[in-house]
């Protein structure tokens, strides 16, 4: 097994968290800056830039640092596409050693979602971003009607209030030993929700075990959810098709399946610690 080093590791992480310019968020994903909405939108539908967000919340205290645009394969909507931009709060409201608080904003101009606003977490060791949701904390949805800007604001400072609850979760997943039954029955349920609809996965559930570095290695919850969740989202592992034909796994571009293969893996890991 090779592993990967940490400390280096940790050093391109926290680069990677560095925060965009108004002018790098707009190349990487230029919805975020469109003048108007899709003309599929109804007449009840409020246009608020996105880009009109992220300048109040950046003035209310979160910096934005990665951002990606779906791909659209409608003519012309590509300007209007779902987008997500995760934001670190100037002040940290989460203090664990190896876990940082985001906020996560999703969107888009075409009618298709509304603001929603997630609790992420950022682990510096492998630039892995999480999305959780644990009931009603961590998650607002903000309907594209009435003050959308301020709705949103609030919506990310009480997300940044909850982030403790979330903390306390992490906590208690360090602290809970899976024996190799449970921690493959995790890898199990997980390769399911990976390739839900498939009669077979290509690869095997141990795979999902194996870790990739010195700071993963370990019997309890959170590493466990962390090892399996880099290998779900970041793919790469060898495989054969239904045919036999080898393959690696591919890694998740789509936003709206990122989000769903981050929530459901945040619920597996609270199964195992009762929540």
């Amino acid at each position: 097994m090779t592993f990967f080093s940490s400390s280096s590791s940790s050093s391109v992480s926290f680069a990677a968290r560095s925060s965009l310019s108004l002018q790098e968020v707009q190349h990487r994903a230029p919805a975020v800056f469109a003048e108007h909405a899709a003309h599929i939108t109804g007449p009840r539908y409020v246009f608020i830039s996105t880009r009109d967000i992220v300048m109040a919340l950046m003035d209310a205290g979160f910096e934005p640092t990665t951002v990606q645009q779906t791909r659209s394969r409608a003519p012309g909507n590509a300007g209007f596409a779902r987008h997500m931009l995760h934001f670190k709060p100037v002040v940290q409201a989460l203090s664990l050693d190896d876990v940082l608080g985001e906020i996560v904003l999703l969107n888009s101009h075409d009618g298709r979602s509304a603001y929603q606003l997630r609790a992420g977490l950022f682990r510096p060791v492998c630039t892995n971003g999480m999305l959780t949701s644990m009931g009603d904390v961590g998650f607002v949805h903000v309907s594209h009607r009435g003050n959308v800007v301020a709705n949103v604001v609030d919506a990310a400072l009480k997300i940044t209030r909850d982030l403790a609850q979330v903390g306390e979760a992490v906590a208690q997943m360090r602290l809970t030993m899976l024996t190799e039954g449970q921690q493959l029955d995790f890898a199990r349920e997980a390769l399911a929700l990976r390739f839900a609809g498939q009669d077979a996965a290509p690869v095997e559930a141990v795979q999902l075990l194996e870790r990739r570095r010195m700071a993963d290695v370990g019997d309890d919850v959170w590493r466990t959810f962390n090892t399996v969740q880099e290998h779900v989202l970041r793919g790469g592992l060898a495989g054969r098709t239904a045919r036999g034909r080898a393959m690696h796994t591919r890694g998740i571009r789509a936003i709206r399946e990122n989000v769903r293969l981050n929530t459901g893996l945040w619920d597996l890991a609270l199964r195992r610690i009762g929540r």
